[in-house]
């Protein structure tokens, strides 16, 4: 951790910034922004909230608790780097957001934030793959500094200790498990095309990935198609695709087409919030899918559950749910993957049980990220009552620090604008209406590490380049 003399005074409500993969790219980043917005609205009832997102205009649209909403790409650097300096506690995450050609981008802003004296906290981030250079030495440096790193599973742990992270690391959960449920309603479903009183399986597709690495992609829509008819025969069910994020509708009409039964099935095409997509899994009887919150939804709504996974995070998921998780997806396999379809069906009734109480477990983990955020900011008020009123420093040390680093460290962004009034978040587990789903359910500035370009005052027309679309939590 690292400070300066210039932090404003903590006599009023805490200033906390979030910074994550925000502003509804992905169901999953957003359920687990209305989270995180929530334990710290908890802790911190008259806390000024700021997101930085990728899409303001979405964040404030669709985010009632934040207070501020600050874009933090293709802006002028000082506009990002002046809310920077008036925060108290910047909280990186959570969700995957530690990987190549993304890592390097958010930990800049996290760096900046720390050579301003600001506390930072990793809420239950998820690492990997980290290969590049720039990245792993980012990564390493940047890490080191923070309060606390809370990671959300074993894999992102592996991860960050090969690229050579020394530190403790806690390892928790991902937030959206505590995501209150909201109401999907018959009208919705009716809207959708999907039956309300039919047996229904929930499908999550998405680009193959290194879940069918060796698929052409023709022949990956080809094998989902065979799994979503035989769910059809099988269950006499209908099929409704669920997409986490527009990528995903591609695929799935992909799929669709190769069905010999498309009338059996439906593509959600509204956009939805991610309470009502949870909401959603209350009409559903078994899931199979590859989107990670896809399949935490469904695990907290006391689904059956076949993950497919393509990513590290989706198998440390399986595995912490005592779900099947097949290593990969191939055309020959078609029929072990059926087979395993059946087989969670025949056994589900004797696994309930086991599936609510490793439920229960990995709720009361996330939980605990919250409660480490909230001894954090605990800390951060018994400090700055030990400290005094700074004001007199700040007024002392706030020009020599300023001329360090090349500009007026203080200050709202220009046009950052409120995303409208905050209000309390539901607390964990909440039933959240009568369509809840069911079951189980100190400190000198350090230098810049090597290849992070740092956040620094240049000319007023500089700007934060925008990275790629980002991946999901």
């Amino acid at each position: 951790m690292t400070t300066s003399p210039h932090r404003p005074p903590r006599s009023r409500a805490p200033r906390i910034g979030l910074l994550g993969s925000y502003g509804g790219y992905n169901v999953g980043d957003e359920a687990i922004l209305q989270c995180v917005l929530g334990c710290l609205r908890g802790h911190r009832p008259g806390a000024r909230l700021i997101v930085f997102s990728r899409d303001a205009e979405h964040t404030r649209a669709h985010q009632p608790m934040a207070d501020e909403v600050v874009a933090w790409e293709g802006v002028p650097q000082k506009q990002v780097t002046d809310v920077l300096a008036g925060l108290d506690l910047l909280v990186l995450g959570g969700g995957g957001i530690l990987y190549d050609g993304e890592a390097r981008r958010y930990l800049k802003l996290v760096r900046a934030a720390q050579l301003r004296g600001v506390r930072t906290f990793a809420y239950a981030v998820g690492a990997g793959p980290l290969h590049e250079s720039d990245d792993r030495e980012a990564v390493r440096t940047v890490l080191a500094d923070m309060d606390e790193v809370v990671v959300r599973d074993q894999e992102s742990r592996l991860v960050l200790e090969e690229v050579g992270v020394e530190r403790d690391l806690v390892v928790t959960a991902d937030p959206a498990l505590l995501l209150p449920p909201e109401p999907f309603t018959v009208e919705m479903m009716r809207q959708e095309g999907v039956p309300a009183h039919a047996r229904l399986v929930g499908m999550s597709v998405r680009e193959p990935g290194r879940a069918a690495e060796k698929l052409d992609e023709g022949d990956y829509h080809a094998l989902l198609a065979d799994v979503a008819d035989f769910l059809v025969r099988r269950l006499d069910a209908h099929v409704v695709f669920m997409p986490m994020e527009r990528h995903d509708v591609r695929h799935a009409h992909a799929v669709l087409s190769r069905m010999t039964a498309p009338d059996r099935g439906r593509i959600l095409h509204s956009a939805y919030t991610p309470g009502q997509v949870l909401g959603l899994m209350s009409h559903l009887d078994l899931v199979v899918g590859m989107r990670l919150h896809f399949l935490i939804f469904a695990a907290v709504s006391g689904l059956p559950v076949l993950p497919l996974p393509y990513a590290g995070k989706v198998f440390d998921f399986a595995r912490r749910l005592g779900a099947p998780a097949l290593v990969g997806v191939a055309r020959e396999q078609v029929g072990l993957l059926l087979a395993e379809v059946d087989r969670l069906w025949d056994e589900f009734p004797q696994r309930r049980v086991d599936l609510g109480a490793r439920v229960r477990e990995l709720r009361e983990l996330a939980g605990e990220t919250c409660a480490r955020c909230g001894l954090l900011l605990d800390d951060m008020d018994r400090r700055a009552d030990r400290a005094g009123d700074p004001r007199t420093e700040a007024a002392q040390g706030e020009g020599a620090t300023a001329a360090v680093e090349g500009e007026d460290p203080a200050g709202p962004a220009e046009g950052a604008s409120p995303a409208g009034a905050a209000q309390a978040a539901p607390g964990p587990g909440d039933p959240g209406g009568s369509d809840a789903p069911r079951g189980p359910a100190e400190d000198a500035a350090v230098p810049a590490p090597h290849g992070l370009h740092l956040l620094e005052a240049g000319p007023e027309d500089g700007a934060v380049r925008s990275g790629g679309a980002g991946q999901e939590a």
